[in-house]
């Protein structure tokens, strides 16, 4: 049970929450114990994609957090919140309502490297304390502007008020680097359209390269421990790394990586590389200059070896 298991959270429970359940599900199925993380946090109020990495795939967690996720998301206009979503309370208001014509219009505004302001109601530090906890608190701080990166921004459908070409909502699909807030996202759309706005949806279609395609249900993952099949719900470890190339080592050359040691006279594509024995992952590999070196080692041995 070395791999990732991908959940379509629900909305309300936490990430944290997600893992509790796999771990429950691992002892339902009486599988053993094995360490469990999840690959990139989601709001209680999101939905979607969450990786779960089992055994020696958490190891690979935290590439996870660095990846580009996807994003359906609506928007709200007229109200905006303390928390920029639906769980917060109002802290301005707009009568202002925009059309579908005027949205697309600054969409390119927000589409490419962008400075963001991240939501005051996030789980970032500052001065050593979660800035949500000293939003709560009621102090008055400065988010730090960041720079992120916004791939694709596009329009899904938009729900008028009426007859009109006013919008009460607009639904927006997105694809984004690490670090973009899709609420503080929301909020500058809604600025620039001259209203105010907060998210009303937020559903995660894509982590890094794992889709909604691959995703339980809880109720799914709760089945599938009873029955004792699990495994047919778990994604390899390789999954995670489609887009780095593999280096296809010998037993004795995957021995001395397993060791730490280095290996030299390797022809391998320059920078990071998945060093396989066969059909087992051996390490995380960097490598340069024909000498290759050990970044991350997967405790995973091969048929042979076992």
């Amino acid at each position: 049970m070395h791999g990732w298991i991908i959940i379509d959270k629900p909305v309300g429970p936490g990430s944290t929450q997600i893992v509790s359940a796999v771990k429950r599900a691992l002892r339902t199925g009486g599988y053993g114990k094995y360490k469990v993380g999840h690959g990139g946090t989601l709001d209680p109020l999101a939905s979607g994609v969450l990786p779960v990495a089992l055994g020696e795939a958490t190891k690979l967690s935290g590439r996870m957090l660095d990846a580009d996720k996807a994003y359906d998301f609506t928007i709200g206009f007229g109200v905006q919140t303390d928390t920029l979503d639906a769980e917060g309370k109002a802290v301005a208001t707009s009568d202002i309502r925009p059309t579908r014509a005027a949205t697309g219009a600054v969409l390119a505004d927000f589409t490419g490297p962008i400075d963001q302001v991240p939501p005051a109601y996030s789980a970032l530090k500052i001065d050593g304390e979660r800035a949500y906890d000293r939003a709560r608190a009621g102090e008055d701080f400065e988010m730090k502007t960041r720079a992120v990166t916004v791939h694709r921004l596009d329009i899904v459908e938009g729900l008028p008020i009426g007859e009109g070409d006013e919008l009460a909502e607009i639904t927006l699909s997105c694809s984004v680097s690490k670090g973009t807030y899709i609420r503080s996202l929301a909020r500058d759309i809604a600025r620039a359209l001259g209203s105010v706005g907060h998210v009303t949806m937020l559903r995660r279609t894509k982590a890094g390269p794992f889709t909604l395609d691959a995703a339980i249900s809880l109720d799914k993952l709760e089945e599938l421990a009873k029955a004792r099949r699990l495994e047919t719900a778990l994604l390899p470890l390789t999954a995670g790394l489609d887009d780095i190339p593999a280096l296809s080592v010998t037993p004795d050359q995957a021995r001395a990586l397993r060791q730490g040691r280095r290996l030299t006279g390797i022809a391998a594509s320059a920078g990071l590389n998945l060093a396989m024995e066969g059909e087992t992952p051996v390490a995380l590999v960097e490598a340069d200059n024909r000498e290759v070196w050990v970044v991350r080692g997967f405790n995973l041995m091969s048929k042979e070896d076992e």
